[in-house]
């Protein structure tokens, strides 16, 4: 694809649309012409026994609606971009006029969200006007992902829960709706050993939570434990601060079972967030903050607490 986005093809682009142009108004030029070709003001041929084609000239109206419009097209490419990487004297381009209305939009809003900012999560999640407008940045933003209820799905962390791979504080939340997060587990069967010692293991990590498990498989695979515990902790308690998961609750995000353990041990998962700073602003991730946090809180904020 490296070879659409040569320079060349930028002049290729130009010169076959000032080409096209120039194409259009010879065709109307040599179909404007009349030519006598019979005594009977026909072409001569004839379909059907009697059905002739007539030799008549391109009604006016109809030729200068064809001049106007091939006039209109070069009016338009002197002002906008359309000969190859001209950008047209106007400078307009798509990306420019959605930067502007954002900002605009922006703008715009910075009143509304002005008095929201100083205010703790704990504030802002008693206030209903607050919670509206993140509830509608979150439908807009997350809901894609974690559900129109933020309850998730598998591979998508439910949020209305107390488990937190990175923290459910409201600046932990923040920072991950600013920056996004890359969980990461590197595939772990090599260093495990055998296909045999990858089950033993991944019946060690059910019995962390009291999952229905293989007992004599588990502890015949708590030496292996070692090597996640680098990670998870040498409890399986995880660990935030580098979104390792807490494998002693029963919240299995990427699937439960025997087999599904296996399966993550051996290929490993690679589980990314997007960063969304590039499409809210501080002061509207502040807001959607509170509104996550307000969701993991249950009966606390309910009661103002």
């Amino acid at each position: 694809m490296s070879d659409f986005i040569h320079s060349g093809w930028a002049l290729f682009v130009a010169a076959v649309t000032v080409l096209s142009l120039l194409a259009c108004l010879a065709l109307l030029i040599i179909a404007a012409r009349r030519r006598v070709m019979a005594d009977d003001n026909t072409t001569g041929h004839v379909w059907d026994v009697d059905l002739k084609e007539m030799n008549n000239p391109l009604p006016r109206w109809w030729m200068w609606l064809f001049v106007m419009t091939v006039a209109f097209a070069a009016i338009y490419l002197a002002f906008y971009p359309g000969l190859g990487s001209n950008p047209g004297t106007l400078k307009w381009s798509s990306a420019g006029q959605y930067e502007a209305e954002q900002a605009k939009a922006r703008e715009t809003m910075s009143a509304v969200y002005a008095k929201y900012t100083p205010l703790a999560a704990e504030a802002l999640a008693q206030d209903a006007a607050a919670m509206g407008i993140g509830q509608r940045l979150f439908l807009n933003n997350c809901a894609q992902c974690h559900g129109s209820n933020a309850r998730g799905s598998k591979g998508f962390p439910n949020l209305t829960d107390s488990d937190w791979l990175y923290g459910g504080s409201h600046e932990a939340i923040k920072t991950t709706i600013t920056a996004g997060r890359r969980g990461n587990m590197p595939p772990m069967a090599a260093a495990v050993g055998t296909a045999e010692d990858v089950r033993n293991l991944a019946n060690y990590v059910l019995s962390l939570s009291d999952s229905p498990h293989n007992n004599l498989a588990a502890q015949l695979g708590k030496p292996k434990f070692g090597v996640c515990a680098a990670c998870h902790g040498a409890d399986g308690k995880g660990n935030q601060a580098l979104g390792a998961p807490n494998l002693t609750d029963k919240i299995w995000l990427h699937g439960w079972g025997e087999q599904a353990i296996v399966q993550i041990i051996t290929q490993g998962k690679v589980n990314p967030m997007p960063a969304q700073a590039s499409r809210l602003t501080p002061e509207q991730i502040h807001v959607l903050g509170a509104y996550v946090w307000s969701l993991s809180q249950g009966t606390r904020v309910a009661e103002g607490k």
